[in-house]
């Protein structure tokens, strides 16, 4: 397979392509962003490839901008689709990976000096009538960066909020996350990982590449039990369970991968699954079994995941895009995710424009120019 030349500009790579440029290339944007994402990695778009049907990939498209030095400077995954806007079929541009999974926090995968002007370009001659950038992370420079591009070629921009993500700010210590809590939280997280402890047969084991089969077995069993097997939760769609074990298996490979369970007499009680991206540990799903919902073992092992993470010197504990009560119990602070639509200049941006609005003031929802 042909790699994409590294040439100043702004070049367009089928997604499958910019993919064998390999993680080192991907990543190393990242790593310099101010946005690091797990979900704009390569291992996450890889595995969206795996598990994607052919008519997306074939439609996904990957901007590749190289500076003047020829280095790589951004990397943009789109997809051009037709959807519904108020009830309009449109074509629209938006990112490649969709929302299969619920990817949050996420920022064009550029560096600081990244040329936006040279890719606004590129995006205007592709045949798009709007632009969704969706589930942006709350400080998203690049994108907005490339939204002030597109708005100087006199592109209209919109901007609304989305989804509110906790995020638990991690203190040098256990001790001190506990006295940010009042007595009575305190002292039920205590008392209930003694009494477990104590009361039981309780370790933690954990699943890295050589058991991430078994580990994984048990997460989708007891999640799919903490649902009353009803069928609900994270798992139920097929695709996405499929992109999920994909990305755990990259995850493990680059030993960013958190999934354990927590025991009880020998068997899973509860699991946990979640994986690092640079300073932040972030928390995707987990399960437990019923029957031991009086000992609380979900709480116990959050709680002990929070603990792995303190002590392992992680800065951030993102539990991703939901209001849940109990994510709210572990911290009040949250980020909102956002949505960006842009707007292609001429009439039919008025027309589209004015549909948006209408819906807007008939909903009540918050629009920024």
């Amino acid at each position: 397979m042909e790699r994409p030349r590294a040439t100043s500009g702004v070049t367009r790579a089928s997604l499958s392509d910019a993919l064998a440029l390999g993680s080192d290339a991907w990543d190393a944007l990242l790593a310099r962003g101010t946005s690091p994402s797990p979900f704009m990695s390569w291992g996450w778009h890889r595995a969206w490839a795996d598990s994607a049907p052919l008519e997306e990939l074939d439609a996904s498209r990957v901007l590749l901008l190289h500076g003047s030095d020829r280095a790589l400077h951004a990397v943009v995954p789109v997809r051009m689709c037709r959807v519904q806007f108020h009830r309009v079929w449109v074509r629209a541009l938006n990112w490649a990976i969709g929302d299969i999974g619920c990817p949050d926090q996420l920022d064009v995968l550029a560096l600081a000096e990244a040329d936006m002007r040279s890719l606004a370009a590129a995006i205007e001659a592709m045949p798009w009538e709007i632009i969704v950038l969706d589930n942006l992370a709350e400080r998203a420079p690049n994108a907005e960066r490339l939204c002030a591009a597109l708005a100087a070629r006199g592109h209209t921009i919109r901007r609304s909020p989305l989804w509110g993500c906790p995020r638990l700010e991690l203190p040098r210590s256990w001790d001190a996350y506990l006295a940010t809590l009042s007595a009575n939280r305190r002292q039920i997280l205590r008392r209930k990982e003694r009494s477990l402890f104590r009361d039981h047969a309780a370790t933690v084991v954990d699943y890295g590449a050589d058991r991430l089969d078994e580990g994984w077995g048990h997460l989708l069993r007891l999640h799919e039990q903490r649902w009353d097997g009803a069928g609900g939760g994270a798992f139920r769609d097929s695709r996405s369970e499929r992109l999920q074990r994909q990305f755990a298996g990259e995850m493990a490979r680059q030993k960013r991968l958190w999934l354990s369970t927590l025991d009880l007499e020998g068997q899973p009680a509860a699991a946990w699954y979640g994986f690092t991206s640079g300073d932040t540990v972030y928390f995707y799903q987990g399960g437990r079994d019923p029957r031991w919902e009086r000992e609380s073992v979900g709480l116990v092992l959050m709680g002990m995941m929070i603990q792995r993470a303190i002590q392992q010197g992680y800065r951030a504990f993102d539990f991703l895009r939901g209001d849940d009560p109990y994510k709210q119990q572990w911290t009040p602070a949250r980020r909102t995710t956002s949505e960006t639509v842009i707007f292609r200049s001429g009439w039919r941006r008025l027309w589209l424009r004015a549909l948006d609005a209408a819906s807007a003031f008939r909903q009540g929802v918050p629009r920024h120019a």
